[in-house]
């Protein structure tokens, strides 16, 4: 009900190990009425989206091998990335760069991912 306008964007990609060329189209939708934001600020808005999308999915895959899992149907996939997205976003707002160094801290400490989540006191 807030949506002001919507676009349509199309993005061409190639991927330079085959030289295929490849569209993508996207669309968006904002609240923000027309002529409030100029095309190139939407445009970095939009990469921006996607500078954080491809961070989280990057940790995900390479810390948890993510991509290697043999879960691929139903829920499964979902709930398996909850708790990894949860790990992620503690260490974090507790301020640690590296996930994985993170993650073999809190095996030592069971201790320190409960009273970063506030469950301990």
């Amino acid at each position: 009900p807030e949506a002001r306008q919507a676009l349509h964007v199309v993005r061409w990609r190639q991927d330079f190990t085959s030289d295929k060329l490849t569209t993508e189209r996207i669309y968006l939708i904002t609240s923000m009425p027309p002529g409030a934001a100029r095309g190139a600020q939407l445009a970095a808005w939009i990469r921006g989206h996607w500078k954080i999308e491809n961070l989280l999915h990057h940790v995900r895959d390479r810390t948890f091998r993510e991509d290697d899992s043999k879960i691929h149907t139903g829920r499964l996939p979902r709930v398996t990335a909850g708790p990894r997205n949860l790990a992620i976003s503690v260490h974090r707002q507790n301020g640690r760069t590296n996930t994985a160094t993170a993650l073999c801290k809190a095996a030592r400490d069971w201790n320190q991912p409960l009273t970063a989540l506030g469950l301990t006191g």
